[in-house]
């Protein structure tokens, strides 16, 4: 039977919301048991609003991950974070990610709460970093006052720590409806979108400094060839020629390294074998440039 012909089938629309670095697009890939969205130990590293989706018998739930909302100093920047509070509007749900290792933010949370026409769970994220456990429960405590919350849900994205529980609570909060996406989907970006995210999620990892930032990442092609393997051609873009340098690296031994690491995740993300060729070029101060952010989806 299709999902959609259950009479009881619950389904919605769930936005993961908060500050950069608080684990929002570790949650969403924990949630589908897949990686789609970069993950880094850096901030900024979610650029656009990204859907996932899960499905079972009774439900589907859309989740949207969004770029951490910040203080937004260039273009690019600001559209990062217009794309999050855009994501506030025609939800059933917003999860209010926060990191219970860090300092209270209040005044952000009860912002963001107060633009959210729907029921808010609060999610502590990282609490397996929180000792004594004590101070979990005191954090808890004094949260429960900053809003009329529907739960406040610790849990750890990084070891899956209580996300079972939470994505049971989400459910229950869905309205009746229909499947909006075919079961058998994870998320509705194309392939070549999430084959990008998969290659500048590298380049987060593996550079320092200013580099990632003044990177992005286009795939230019995306062809299966009669064997099978899927050949994939991306451009990593970047401001300046020094940072040319340091993504292709001595002898090209940190391209080949990016490129290394991302053609594992590719390759087990589509389930087949991958021929991923990078290239390196330089467009002076694109993220300032409105085409440029246009063609590349972030405006």
């Amino acid at each position: 039977m299709d999902i959609s012909e259950n009479k009881e089938f619950k389904s919605g629309f769930v936005s993961i919301v908060g500050r950069p670095n608080v684990g929002k697009s570790t949650l969403l890939n924990r949630l589908l048991n897949e990686k789609i969205v970069a993950v880094s130990n850096k901030p900024q590293t979610t650029r656009n609003n990204i859907r996932g989706i899960v499905s079972d018998e009774f439900s589907q739930i859309v989740f949207l991950d969004t770029p951490g909302i910040h203080d937004a100093q260039t273009r690019l920047n600001r559209s990062m974070v217009d794309a999050a509070y855009s994501s506030l509007s025609g939800i059933d749900l917003l999860l209010l990610v926060i990191d219970a290792t860090t300092p209270r933010d209040d005044a952000f949370v009860r912002e963001v709460a107060a633009k959210a026409g729907c029921p808010v769970f609060l999610v502590l994220n990282k609490v397996d970093l929180v000792e004594p456990r004590e101070k979990l429960l005191t954090l808890m405590a004094a949260l429960t006052k900053l809003h009329a919350f529907a739960e406040i849900i610790p849990i750890s994205a990084h070891t899956g720590s209580n996300v079972d529980r939470l994505l049971q609570f989400v459910r229950e909060k869905m309205p009746e409806g229909i499947a909006y996406f075919p079961d058998d989907i994870l998320t509705d970006q194309p392939e070549k979108i999430i084959c990008a995210e998969l290659v500048r999620e590298k380049v987060f990892r593996l550079t320092n400094e200013e580099v990632p930032y003044g990177t992005a990442v286009v795939v230019e092609s995306f062809k299966e060839r009669p064997n099978g393997v899927i050949a994939i051609s991306a451009t990593i873009m970047v401001e300046r020629d020094g940072q040319k340098g340091i993504i292709i690296g001595k002898k090209g031994a940190m391209l080949k390294k990016i490129g290394e690491q991302a053609r594992r995740d590719i390759e087990r993300l589509l389930g087949t074998r991958i021929f991923l060729e990078l290239f390196v070029k330089v467009q002076e101060r694109w993220s300032e440039r409105t085409a440029v952010l246009r063609e590349l989806g972030y405006e």
